[in-house]
């Protein structure tokens, strides 16, 4: 056993060899202190996802833990319900929303996906809430819950297009008065639709319909490695045969 004056991570990697030890395990298959951490905290988190599933069994559709990793999937309508719960009950505590993100799936029916990221200081836990939309959809807002998510429900809206019910001021944040389209949907192009540029005429800096169009090119070159037209067929290639010597030997002949 190390000394304690090697410190207290000399003595957490010998109680972790002592534990694989007791398990049998080999020594190169003793876990690590991170690794007893990591998995400590992923049973802490299907614990937790278990705790609040059957809580909100009406609400909760699903949840899932990756490594350290709580992911909780609800109904728009429920989002409320389950935001509040997260917040205010004891063994939960998530008071601080950190940030809420957005994804686009077209080939969904709800191509729009709504993660909100949350935080619980007093038990030092990580929780995303995940939910969806549509077009013509919309997801209840959650800042009555916690006001800072205004700026990240407006981002939300700016470029996905998400409508947020409810919102006290829902305009765009990121993007320019006007701007058309929502830039990180997939089907937005990389140029966007309008270009913006300075004037000299009018002094001012103007928007302008972007222009996409190409001149015309023909693409109907002719390719060494590729048959064009009818074909000609190319005689056979033989080695050269050596000329005949003897009329010129002949014409040396006095």
């Amino acid at each position: 056993m190390p000394s304690m004056r090697a410190g207290p991570a000399a003595a957490r990697v010998a109680t972790a060899r002592c534990i694989g030890h007791a398990r049998g395990e080999p020594e190169g298959l003793t876990p690590t202190p991170q690794q007893l951490s990591l998995e400590k905290r992923h049973r802490q988190y299907h614990e937790l996802g278990r705790y609040i599933t059957n809580c909100l069994p009406k609400y909760i559709q699903q949840f899932s833990v990756y490594k350290d990793e709580l992911t909780l999937c609800v109904a728009p309508n429920a989002i409320v319900q389950t935001c509040t719960f997260l917040r205010d009950h004891v063994n939960c505590q998530f008071t601080i929303c950190t940030d809420i993100a957005g994804a686009d799936y077209p080939g969904r029916s709800n191509r729009f996906e709504v993660v909100y990221h949350l935080q619980s200081p007093r038990f030092n836990q990580r929780v995303r809430v995940k939910t969806y939309a549509n077009e013509s959809s919309a997801v209840p807002s959650v800042v009555p819950i916690w006001p800072g998510a205004n700026w990240f429900e407006r981002e939300c809206y700016d470029m996905f297009g998400v409508f947020f019910t409810n919102h006290p001021d829902l305009r765009r944040i990121l993007t320019d008065y006007g701007f058309e389209g929502h830039p990180l949907r997939k089907d937005f192009p990389l140029t966007g639709y309008t270009e913006l540029r300075y004037d000299e005429d009018k002094k001012r800096v103007v928007y302008e319909p972007l222009e996409l169009a190409q001149a015309f090119r023909r693409f109907d070159a002719q390719s060494p490695w590729e048959p064009h037209g009818d074909g000609v067929r190319v005689p056979k290639l033989t080695d050269p045969q050596p000329a005949a010597t003897e009329p010129l030997e002949a014409a040396k002949k006095p």
